[in-house]
């Protein structure tokens, strides 16, 4: 049962950070207008199920007003929200405040704030740093998201298999992260990656949505389009078996999905998202409908 909507408010960031699953940038396109806000809220109510959502990009903080109003669109419904965001406007603790007043009187549940080494955030004094200070002051629940840059993990860590190198860091193979830092890692053969181990594309509970009108299962990885045809039909009408690549996926994994449309199959990958992302990316052609938009594959 679908639970949760997470607003993709922009692709545009002031970062191209080489972990990002969306190839966000400062050249970035694709934002929500306000009337295509309030029409997709207008759709969580004919759902019925949702009771989050979530605003990010892409910076959010970027089109701050538009947030705000989208805040206040949750508010009014009774819905759960929360913002995730890199800090970037928390340039003094006192700023940040003035930043966040709004979340606060609007009632966001959940501010989670990406304070890594991707975004220059080594310093005691930096601006995720000043966000999250402020925002623990104030009451507002909080949280931070550090990813690192991926690693094989010691043969003595617990959370390493026997016998199976286990990437540490946080990193998901989708998007730059596949292209930027899967150079140096170890690889496994591409028939042995058989499922989808980080997404239930089988029974969905949260979707990601954009300005486009992309509704996305994963990151490029589309349910269908919400302004051709409605969310809340999307919704009711989605059936991971017969989608063309949902379908292969839950069957038997990324090799499925190769094996299904005559891909290459003897290659090596990090895992299984990087095979997955890869595929995708070979069938973004063939398959318009359900993988896009092509900037989140990096291209043009």
């Amino acid at each position: 049962m679908l639970t949760g909507i997470h607003f993709l408010l922009t692709y545009k960031c002031i970062y191209e950070c080489d972990h990002c699953f969306l190839h966000c940038g400062p050249d970035s396109c694709g934002t929500f207008t306000l009337a295509q806000l309030r029409s997709v809220f207008a759709e969580i109510d004919r759902i019925g199920t949702i009771d989050t959502v979530y605003f990010e990009g892409g910076e959010p903080f970027l089109y701050y007003p538009l947030m705000i109003e989208g805040l206040r669109l949750a508010r009014t419904r009774g819905l759960k929200a929360g913002v995730v965001t890199n800090g970037y406007w928390a340039t003094s603790k006192d700023d940040a405040r003035i930043w966040l007043e709004p979340l606060l009187e609007l009632g966001v549940v959940d501010l989670s704030i990406s304070d890594d080494a991707f975004h220059e955030s080594t310093e005691p004094h930096s601006p995720p740093k000043l966000a999250y200070a402020a925002a623990k002051t104030m009451g507002i629940p909080c949280d931070t998201i550090c990813i690192e840059a991926p690693a094989v993990l010691a043969e003595t860590d617990p959370a390493r298999r026997k016998g199976e190198p286990v990437i540490g860091g946080g990193v998901r193979f989708r998007g730059r992260a596949a292209e930027k830092l899967t150079s140096d890692l170890p690889r496994r053969p591409a028939r042995s990656l058989v499922t989808c181990p980080d997404e239930d594309l089988k029974n969905p509970e949260r979707v990601h949505v954009d300005g486009y009108g992309n509704v996305h299962l994963c990151q490029g990885l589309l349910m269908g389009n919400l302004w051709d045809v409605p969310l809340s039909t999307l919704v009711k009408e989605y059936d991971a078996r017969r989608h063309p690549i949902c379908g292969p996926l839950v069957a038997g994994g990324p090799a499925q999905l190769a094996a299904q449309y005559g891909l290459e199959a003897d290659g090596e990958f990090v895992d299984e998202c990087h095979y997955c992302y890869s595929l995708r990316r070979a069938l973004l052609d063939r398959f318009p409908a359900y993988l896009g938009p092509r900037q989140v594959y990096g291209l043009a």
